[in-house]
C-alpha cells in the first residue's frame, strides 16, 4: 500500500514533478498564514505565480511574476567588460580549467552545473579573491560580489547597516521600489542584523550587493534559504537592476525558474564533482540549458498558460520526444 509524503519545498520544479497535490500558503511575515485547500499542482502553482487565487477570490501579489523569453545572446548588450581566456586552478585534488569567455555591459549571465565543479572557484577568481594558476582574465570594471554564504558580525540594526554599507541610497527612488521592497527588507529595519534568519540575512546581503557602484556583480545562489516568492522577487530585482543601470551580472544558482527570469545566456560547468570541472561558454539560454539538461538527463517544457518551465516524467511521451529531437529545454 502506497504512502503519503508531505513536502515542504521553496523549488516550484520540483515540487510540480514531486507532487500530486499543493497547498498554497500565504498571509502575513511573522504575523498570520493561511492554508489553502489541496488543489492540482499545476494550476496551484499557475494561481501562485498569478498572485490570484481564484477559489477564494484573494489577491496575494500586486503583480504576476511572468516568464519572458531571454535576450538571444548578442541583442541589445553593450561592450565586452570582462573576458578570460584558458583559466586553470587547482584546489587540493580539484582541478578547473575554463575556455574563452567574455560577458558584457547589460547582460546578465547564469552559472550552472553540478555541485563542487568550480563554479564558485571561478567567480572567486574573476572577482580578485583567489589568482588562477595559468590563463589570464581583464576586466575594465568595478565588481560588487555576494558570496555564496553570507554571514555578517555588524553590531547594529538592519537600518544602521544598510546606512554603512550602502548611505540613504536604499532609502527612496527607483532602488527602494525595485529592489528593497519586493525583498521586504524594508520590514527588518529595526531588527539585529546579527539575529537575522537564513533567508533575512540573504535577502539584505542582496540588496547591499545590488546596491553598490560597480561595472559587473556577481551573485552566487542568491536564492539560497529565500522562500519561492522572495526567490522570484530576487531574480526580477537583478534583472531590473542590470536593465536600468546598463550594468552586467554573473549569477550562480540551481534554481531554474530563478535561472529562467534572471539569464540572457549561461555558463556551464561539467565535470565530476570535487575533482575536475570545465567551463563552457557563455552560450545562449537554449544552448546551454540543452548542454546542461542533456548532461543530467531531464527534458522541461513550457507551460502553456505561465510559460514557466516544467520538467517531463521520465520517460513520458514528451520527455521521449524531446530527447530524440536533441530539444531538452523549450524557450517556446
Amino acid at each position: 500500500m502506497g504512502k503519503r509524503v508531505i513536502v515542504v519545498e521553496h523549488d516550484l520544479a520540483i515540487l510540480d514533478v514531486l507532487c500530486d497535490l499543493l497547498h498554497i500558503v500565504y498571509g502575513e511575515r511573522a504575523a498570520f498564514g493561511i492554508f489553502t485547500p489541496a488543489r492540482s499542482t499545476r494550476s496551484a502553482i499557475n494561481s501562485y505565480l498569478e498572485g490570484f487565487l481564484p477559489e477564494e477570490n484573494v489577491r496575494i501579489r500586486d503583480k504576476p511574476i511572468q516568464f519572458l523569453r531571454g535576450r538571444v545572446r548578442g541583442e541589445e548588450v553593450g561592450l565586452p567588460i570582462l573576458k578570460w581566456g584558458d583559466m586553470e586552478k587547482t584546489l587540493g585534488s580539484f582541478h578547473l580549467k575554463t575556455g574563452e569567455g567574455m560577458v558584457k555591459s547589460a547582460e546578465v549571465v547564469g552559472v550552472v552545473g553540478p555541485n563542487a565543479t568550480g563554479k564558485t572557484t571561478m567567480v572567486k577568481m574573476i572577482a580578485g579573491e583567489i589568482e588562477p594558476d595559468q590563463g589570464w582574465c581583464t576586466m575594465e570594471a568595478k565588481v560588487s560580489y555576494k558570496p555564496q554564504h553570507v554571514h555578517t558580525d555588524f553590531e547594529g540594526t538592519v537600518e544602521d547597516w544598510l546606512n554603512t554599507e550602502l548611505g540613504h541610497k536604499w532609502r527612496t527612488g527607483e532602488f527602494h521600489t525595485q529592489v528593497v521592497r519586493p525583498l521586504q527588507v524594508d520590514q527588518l529595519l529595526g531588527l539585529k542584523a546579527k539575529k537575522l534568519s537564513g533567508g533575512e540575512l540573504q535577502a539584505v546581503s542582496i540588496v547591499i550587493c545590488l546596491g553598490k557602484e560597480a561595472d559587473l556583480y556577481l551573485l552566487d545562489e542568491p536564492s539560497a534559504h529565500l522562500d519561492a516568492n522572495a526567490r522570484m522577487e530576487a531574480a526580477k530585482a537583478i534583472r531590473r537592476t542590470m536593465e536600468s543601470n546598463e550594468k552586467a551580472a554573473m549569477v550562480i544558482d540551481h534554481d531554474i525558474y530563478f535561472i529562467d527570469i534572471v539569464s540572457d545566456s549561461l555558463l556551464v560547468f561539467d565535470g565530476i564533482g570535487g575533482k575536475s570541472g570545465n567551463a563552457i561558454g557563455p552560450l545562449s539560454l537554449r544552448k546551454g540549458m540543452n548542454k546542461f539538461l542533456k548532461d543530467v538527463n531531464i527534458t522541461f517544457r513550457r507551460d502553456h498558460e505561465s510559460h514557466r518551465p516544467r520538467i517531463n516524467k521520465p520517460d513520458s511521451r514528451k520527455d521521449r520526444e524531446q530527447k530524440i529531437a536533441g530539444e531538452y529545454f523549450y524557450l517556446e
